[in-house]
């Protein structure tokens, strides 16, 4: 194809089928592979996601007709291989699962009843269907006695207030809506990582709050009963706690369960209390990220408003110390000031994980002033930001995630805003967490670390990484921390240390990073 030629185009409909991020992305990827695709994507045909592809330049009548339940693949590229293009993406979405098993093996059910006919002794469901019809498949699963992993978002807070009454009646739970995390019974859930078992049970009101939470246990020498994510507002004044203080009361009632800890973004004290209480005998350190320093939550054994404070907390509590880095955070702080252009002071923070995009913000801003973010938790200082000013920006909300995959699973978007950051003559450092374990990016730092080596060059900005993960991780959390160290960039320890070697680089002060955190 040459320059003055433009560009053909193909689309094709799925009616009616719903598949998720991951297969979306696998689906995406095969059809930009194909030779000759300048541009290709797979995505659920909401009116958003449709409008994105009209935006690319395709004009087909077939746009028209869809609905937010059809699925649409649309490519662009040589004339001759859109069709190829376009099988491609069909083969990566059903071929494996067609070609898999004997030529009789039976289709999988599309019917939550039928799914519970086949599968009796069953105990979990895991809810990932478009919005509009979350609510109800959850209701079908706990009438059909079943706990609820509720992976879709967009459900509306009424609905949630209604499905927990529900599974509080039932004595059953509902992770969600939008708990992209749990570990049961020693097996992962959506977004998980490998951890050992151990004697400490998590409940999370926040999916990354609760990765890093059970990462650090594991790699600090602990382990973990269960993981049980129960979405990011049931801790709120609304919702009340009702998930979390089920939780906990299962865990009390769990001999393997020495210790819980309650993981969430800033909830309403009052909620967090009544969680705590709900513990009975077994002793609750609660991670509360952000909360305010005046506002207490009596009965717990220890209150932080870090992660990992929390995570310390508890091992003070179980009387284990915490393996240290011996300075080589500071050390590398201290050779990353070498060289780095005066006039460079800003920090930009660009992360896949909302809570530890929440995090970061809290813990910069005592050591650097307002930092502007887009996060919703952020009620003081909302992007669009001023000239000059330090930002924390969360690709995992709306505005970056429409029409495509999370960033924790494509790094795409994270490399459009490094290139963008490139351009910067006033950024000192570029702040990024790297999410490991199922469900995220096979191999991370092969993207983002040549982006983390480019972006510095012989006098850019310094990138300060955080792997949250482990090393029986798929992308194994060793090979990714040399990558990056190979790349130049800075490895923290745990999230609130990134920030805080962020915040150590703009001030050009390496003792920032020894400070304790709350």
């Amino acid at each position: 194809m040459t320059a003055a030629q433009a560009p053909s185009w193909g689309v094709r409909r799925h009616a009616e089928t719903y598949v998720d991020s991951v297969l979306l992305l696998t689906a995406t990827r095969a059809m930009q592979d194909v030779d000759g695709i300048t541009w290709a994507t797979a995505l659920m045909a909401t009116p958003a996601n449709v409008d994105a592809v009209r935006d690319q330049g395709v004009s087909d009548p077939l746009l028209d007709e869809l609905s937010a339940s059809d699925l649409l693949l649309a490519v662009q590229g040589d004339e001759g291989i859109i069709e190829a293009a376009l099988a491609a993406g069909d083969d990566a979405l059903w071929g494996e699962r067609a070609s898999s098993g004997p030529v009789d093996a039976p289709v999988a059910e599309r019917d939550l009843d039928a799914s519970v006919a086949r599968l009796p002794g069953a105990n979990v469901a895991i809810v990932s269907v478009p919005g509009p019809f979350a609510a109800l498949e959850a209701h079908k699963a706990l009438r059909a006695g079943l706990d609820v992993l509720l992976f879709s978002d967009n459900v509306s807070l009424d609905e949630e207030i209604e499905l927990k009454e529900h599974a509080a009646e039932a004595g059953r739970l509902v992770m969600g809506p939008g708990a992209g995390t749990a570990a049961l019974g020693g097996c992962g859930l959506g977004f998980s990582n490998v951890v050992r078992r151990g004697r400490v049970g998590v409940v999370a009101a926040a999916g990354t709050g609760a990765q890093e939470a059970m990462s650090l246990l594991d790699r600090w020498g602990e382990g973990v009963t269960q993981v049980i994510g129960v979405g990011g507002r049931d801790l709120s004044s609304e919702v009340g706690g009702r998930m979390a203080a089920l939780a906990v009361r299962a865990l009390d009632r769990d001999p393997a369960t020495e210790l819980i800890l309650l993981v969430s973004k800033p909830p309403s004290p009052v909620a967090a209390r009544a969680v705590v209480e709900a513990a009975g005998a077994t002793p609750t350190v609660a991670a509360l990220v952000g909360l305010a320093e005046s506002e207490g939550i009596g009965g717990a054994t220890a209150v932080a408003r870090t992660l990992e404070g929390g995570v310390r907390a508890v091992f003070a509590a179980l009387g284990v110390p915490v393996p240290e880095d011996g300075g080589r955070l500071r050390q590398d702080v201290e050779q990353a000031l070498v060289g780095l252009d005066p006039t460079r002071t800003v920090v930009r923070g660009v992360y896949s994980g909302g809570t530890l995009c929440y995090e970061a913000l809290t813990v910069l801003e005592p050591w650097l002033g307002p930092v502007w973010s887009n996060t919703p938790l952020d009620k003081r200082h909302r992007v669009p930001a001023p000239p000059g000013a330090h930002t924390c920006l969360d690709l995992g909300e709306e505005e970056y995630t429409s029409g495509r995959p999370h960033p924790m699973i494509d790094p795409e978007a994270r490399l459009e805003v490094l290139r963008d950051v490139a351009e910067e003559p006033d950024v000192a450092v570029v702040l990024l967490d790297v999410v490991l374990g199922y469900g995220s990016h096979p191999d991370p730092a092969a993207l983002l670390a040549p982006a983390c080596a480019e972006l510095a060059g012989p006098a850019g900005p310094r990138a300060v990484v955080y792997l949250l993960g482990t090393d029986g991780d798929p992308q194994d959390l060793s090979r990714q921390r040399a990558a990056f160290r190979e790349a130049g960039a800075l490895v923290a320890p745990t999230g609130a240390r990134a920030a805080l070697a962020a915040a150590a680089v703009a001030r050009r002060d390496a003792s920032i990073v020894d400070s304790s955190l709350p």
